[in-house]
């Protein structure tokens, strides 16, 4: 009964190149919905163009929410506000580490051969923090995110001196 429970959503940013995407399956949905008028053809041309449009332009659209309940955090990735989807999962046991990303105590624990994983938004000016997690069989990994202020006192509540501010 005394569980303690934390979420936290992000929105990441689209990058300048999903925008040049997306004008370009505009035009073809467009240029598809010409030759339906003209061509039998084109009506199987414009429904695979609408269904591509639909599905790229909802994963496009990305959130993570971390969440920690008790000891257990994970993340999820949200698409186009519909579909949700478990991208990582760990304990407060396995981390090793939670620092801002330029803190050189962090660049202690960074080895060549670690995995990277990166949740955050890509917003200017955010504060970006790195986890580091040592899986089963002793795989690192760098978890890249932006918790708030409430997500760091949960974890530095659960485990003091894991976390650096």
């Amino acid at each position: 009964m005394n569980d303690s429970y934390t979420e936290w959503l992000v929105k990441r940013k689209a990058p300048a190149s999903t925008l040049i995407l997306k004008a370009a399956l505009i035009a073809l949905c467009a240029v598809s919905a010409f030759l339906a008028l003209t061509t039998v053809f084109g009506i199987i041309i414009l429904t695979a163009a609408g269904a591509a449009t639909y599905f790229i332009f909802q994963n496009l659209d990305l959130e993570f929410e971390y969440l920690i309940v008790n000891d257990q955090i994970s993340v999820d990735k949200i698409m186009g506000k519909a579909r949700r989807k478990k991208v990582w999962e760990g304990t407060l046991g396995e981390v090793q580490i939670v620092a801002p990303l330029d803190s050189y105590i962090l660049k202690d624990y960074e080895k060549p051969d670690m995995k990277r994983l990166d949740f955050g938004s890509h917003t200017q000016g955010a504060k970006v923090y790195g986890m580091v997690h040592q899986g089963e069989g002793g795989h690192m990994t760098k978890i890249i995110f932006e918790p708030n202020d409430k997500i760091l006192q949960h974890i530095r509540q659960r485990a003091p001196r894991k976390v650096v501010m």
